[in-house]
């Protein structure tokens, strides 16, 4: 809403001045005497009322209106308040300035007919036009009222880029309540032109968008693509968050096209502002690889598992089995699944795969083909302070999956793993890449014929998922919803990030193109540092960072990096068909090592001996290197031994 609105709404949320309703009522009165002396002169006659008498009838009228309005204080009624008890007080004003007109007139002048039904008139009329004046006043102060309530509800928007979809957009605002488009904006030389009668703005630089957003009050920018949000999100978008200006996404035209529900413009999300270019996959191939199969996904409850789930619902598996220890989690996807898919054969088992009695029941009744291993403890300074669960479930659980793979014929077990497996500095990263030497060894003693069985294994690594449970985005907004503080382990802190949707697919992809034994990574484009990612989701949330909301550093939890590993270096990946993907070099390990160290593990950890267990992972993984943790001072103990036995 523009200044000049803000005023007028302002003026009218106050009294009109009482010298204004004082002179209003009083020229009401004369007015209305005038009319009526007219009146009684064209209908009784009689000369009464000629030019001296009507003069002379209107000054009585002024002086008497005068007076009453001010003995009566009918001037102080707050007029869009009036109500029917304080119009009586505007009858008596009415009659009394009559009754005085009519004696003092007929004291100076003489009766006659007329001037009593000049009288009478003057007191009916004077009345009615009293009341009819309040009235418009209410009706005008209303349809004011209501036209700024509309235009601060109604926000001017600026629809950018001058493509199809925009233009289409416009045409879907019509009838908006909430959106009024008052042209297009793009960036590119000066210049005039009009589509679908609406002006294109155009601007080269900083000062050329603020004076544009200046000179056409606008309060919003409406982005047709997250693509087009996402390539202006260093300055567009940057500009108008730091200026109070809303940023909007409009879903695809094509939804409405295809009959599908219409999502409502929304404000962007950080999320939008963190998509990067999508890998590009082949959903046929993926599609056809799983079709007609009985599948099984572990951890099916969990962010990755429960999406893994859903697209597998759209891919007319044979059967899909559902294995999680979570119980509320599991009934949810569980009702989700029936509702959208409610011609999907599946099965939800609550159960653990730290338990080989039940991932056995499962394998033996189910007989699943493909199994999705996405089970897994995954909070960094959580398994730093519960380093045994950690190796149960990532290690011990892993194992236990894997070789009921194995044992019941499995056609390729998919594991799901991190980045932070690279390198670890924390107990979590290592459990992951522990569980992954386990896999990689077991895969590589079938295809040197040591062992039998003929499941493919295939890992895939990538970085922290946007919007996953526990993440920081959700974290973020919270703290913000209750006004802060923001909490931000340490302003250098960067992150990898990506959706669940496109994670998952990238599952599906290796398992499609893997021929076994493999770990795939991706290009996973560039890091983001936290701090300016929790800055930015201040401002578009409508507040100032280290004003409104403040930005607190907490200091690194244990077991955390301040950067982490890129995947897809070419020194340490080997490049495959896809450019955005390729294959880890990771260094081979003997199955009965594997074994040896896996049970070794489990065997510790279930006795709850912390420090042989660390120690032993560290031996195992040479790379894991402790970082801000309690266990950094085994690293030299480690480091010394091997020396020694060297």
């Amino acid at each position: 809403m523009n200044k000049l609105g803000k005023t007028f709404k302002k003026y009218l949320k106050t009294y009109v001045s009482t010298r204004t309703v004082f002179l209003m009522d009083v020229l009401i009165s004369t007015v209305a005497s005038f009319i009526s002396a007219l009146f009684a002169e064209s209908l009784v006659g009689g000369g009464v009322f000629l030019f001296s008498g009507a003069i002379f009838w209107m000054v009585i009228s002024a002086a008497a209106s005068a007076l009453l309005v001010w003995i009566f204080r009918t001037y102080r009624i707050i007029i869009r308040h009036t109500t029917l008890r304080q119009l009586a007080r505007f009858a008596c004003v009415a009659a009394g300035q009559a009754v005085i007109v009519l004696a003092v007139y007929v004291l100076v002048c003489g009766y006659s007919d007329t001037v009593l039904l000049a009288a009478t008139a003057d007191f009916l009329l004077t009345f009615a036009l009293y009341v009819i004046a309040r009235a418009a006043m209410v009706i005008v102060y209303d349809m004011v009222k209501a036209r700024l309530d509309y235009r601060r509800n109604c926000q001017n928007v600026m629809i950018y880029g001058t493509s199809d979809k925009s233009v289409a957009c416009v045409s879907r605002l019509q009838t908006s309540p909430h959106y009024e488009v008052i042209g297009f904006m793009k960036q590119a030389p000066a210049q005039r032109h009009v589509i679908t009668e609406l002006p294109v703005n155009t601007f080269s630089n900083e000062e050329d968008f603020l004076e544009l957003m200046k000179r056409t009050r606008t309060d919003a920018i409406l982005f047709v693509t997250k693509d087009e949000a996402n390539k202006e999100k260093d300055r567009v978008v940057k500009w108008a968050v730091d200026n109070e200006i809303k940023i909007l996404f409009a879903p695809p035209i094509e939804e409405s096209a295809e009959g599908l529900p219409t999502l409502p413009i929304r404000n962007i999300d950080i999320e939008d502002l963190l998509m990067r270019e999508e890998i590009k996959i082949s959903m046929d191939k993926v599609v056809e690889n799983f079709r007609g199969k009985v599948v099984m996904v572990t951890g099916a409850a969990g962010s990755i598992g429960s999406e893994l789930c859903r697209q597998l619902a759209t891919f007319g598996v044979k059967e899909l089995v559902l294995y999680d220890n979570s119980e509320t989690p599991m009934h949810n996807i569980r009702l989700e699944l029936e509702e959208k898919f409610p011609n999907l054969t599946f099965t939800p088992i609550i159960g653990d795969v730290r338990i080989p009695a039940r991932l056995d029941y499962v394998f033996r009744k189910w007989k699943p083909q493909v199994v999705f291993h996405a089970a897994a403890y995954k909070h960094v300074p959580l398994m730093e302070e519960n380093p045994c669960e950690a190796v149960l479930v990532n290690v011990a659980g892993s194992r236990n999956v894997a070789d009921k793979c194995v044992e019941y014929g499995a056609e390729m077990m998919v594991m799901v793993s991190t980045d932070k497996a690279v390198n670890p500095t924390n107990i979590m990263g290592c459990t992951k890449r522990l569980a992954e030497i386990y896999v990689q060894s077991m895969g590589l003693a079938m295809e040197q014929g040591k062992i039998g069985g003929k499941t493919k294994f295939v890992t895939t690594r990538f970085g922290n998922v946007l919007g996953s449970n526990g993440s920081v985005i959700p974290r973020f907004r919270d703290q913000i919803a209750k006004g802060g503080p923001v909490t931000v382990t340490h302003p250098e802190i960067t992150r990898f990030f990506m959706t669940i949707p496109e994670a998952c697919r990238l599952v599906m992809e290796a398992a499609t193109m893997s021929s076994g034994n493999q770990i795939f990574v991706f290009d996973m484009g560039e890091s983001v540092k936290i701090d300016d990612l929790a800055r930015r989701m201040i401002k578009l949330a409508g507040f100032t960072p280290d004003k409104d909301i403040m930005v607190e550093y907490s200091g690194l939890r244990p077991g955390e990096k301040l950067y982490e590993e890129v995947l897809s270096n070419k020194e340490n990946t080997i490049p495959t068909d896809h450019d955005r993907i390729m294959i880890a070099k990771v260094r081979s390990y003997d199955y009965d090592d594997a074994c040896a160290v896996a049970n070794e593990l489990e065997r510790l950890s279930r006795a709850v001996e912390i420090q042989d267990m660390v120690r032993l992972m560290k031996k195992t993984v040479p790379e894991f290197k402790s970082k801000n943790s309690r266990f950094e001072v085994y690293d030299k103990e480690v480091e010394e031994d091997c020396n020694g036995s060297n």
